[in-house]
């Protein structure tokens, strides 16, 4: 009888435990927010069943601007406990075709470092004060063009608990200084990747070496630019761009990320 007990308890147990996860479903919204006079359009994903307030994740796009692709990332978060907000760089409706409109946007957003970095603090304020987001446990993380964003966060100071940069520029006149650094760093990058050259990934852990921050890099051998996106293929082959998906490295550089973020997170 005990034995049955036992066998009865777990079968409530697991059809309880089962009926939490059905009921368990990302939320997203649209939402358009003023920086200055400009608009711009993010994207908040979120797990409503979760019940308490959990660590928040800043997604930023690659550079053709905010996309599915990027919106993607945030419903990923989201359904692995953190809540995401997908940020627009560019501005409301703006989003490249081709790489020569793609190369303007990028430049307009980075025209200096004060601009970017306004940017990116009024979608964090957004991250922050959602319901579903502990305010004082944020990350950053960013592909291509995004990638450079995140560093260049870090590199200022920003007060974020982690940034991931995937296959995004390393190079930059923002250098990273000590003590300035307050974020836990991890890159992936593409040992073939003929945007961000073996220079700039020596540079880079020299820099935060220098700096003593905490950097974790992992260079994928072969792997080109753009790896994270599934549709990087059809770009090459409609641009004549390096740039391709390669599952695996995609599927490794994200489940390093989910180590990085429960470690930086455990508190």
């Amino acid at each position: 009888m005990k034995i049955l007990r036992t066998a009865v308890a777990a079968a409530v147990l697991s059809l309880t435990f089962a009926s939490t996860q059905a009921q368990a479903e990302v939320q997203t919204k649209v939402i358009e927010y003023k920086v200055g006079d400009d608009t711009f359009t993010g994207y908040m994903a979120w797990d409503d069943a979760l019940g308490q307030k959990r660590p928040g994740v800043l997604v930023v796009h690659e550079w053709w601007g905010h996309d599915a692709f990027a919106r993607r990332q945030a419903e990923r978060l989201a359904a692995a406990g953190y809540p995401a907000f997908a940020l627009d760089m560019y501005g409301s409706g703006k989003h490249a075709e081709h790489p020569d409109t793609a190369q303007g946007f990028m430049q307009e957003a980075t025209r200096d470092m004060d601009q970017v970095k306004a940017r990116f603090m009024s979608a964090m304020k957004i991250l922050q004060n959602h319901e579903s987001v502990d305010p004082s446990r944020i990350a950053a993380q960013g592909y291509c063009f995004g990638g450079a964003i995140v560093l260049n966060m870090a590199r200022t100071g920003v007060d974020l608990d982690g940034v991931v940069s995937y296959h995004g520029a390393l190079a930059s006149p923002v250098k990273a200084q000590p003590g300035t650094v307050k974020a836990r760093i991890q890159v992936y990058t593409g040992g073939a990747d003929k945007m961000v050259p073996s220079e700039q990934v020596a540079g880079l852990v020299k820099e935060m070496q220098d700096a003593e921050v905490d950097l974790t890099l992992v260079s994928f051998p072969g792997v080109l630019h753009s790896f994270t996106n599934p549709d990087a293929d059809k770009i090459a082959e409609k641009f004549g761009m390096p740039v391709a998906y390669d599952k695996d490295a995609a599927e490794r550089s994200w489940e390093g990320t989910m180590r990085f973020y429960q470690a930086i997170f455990a508190r």
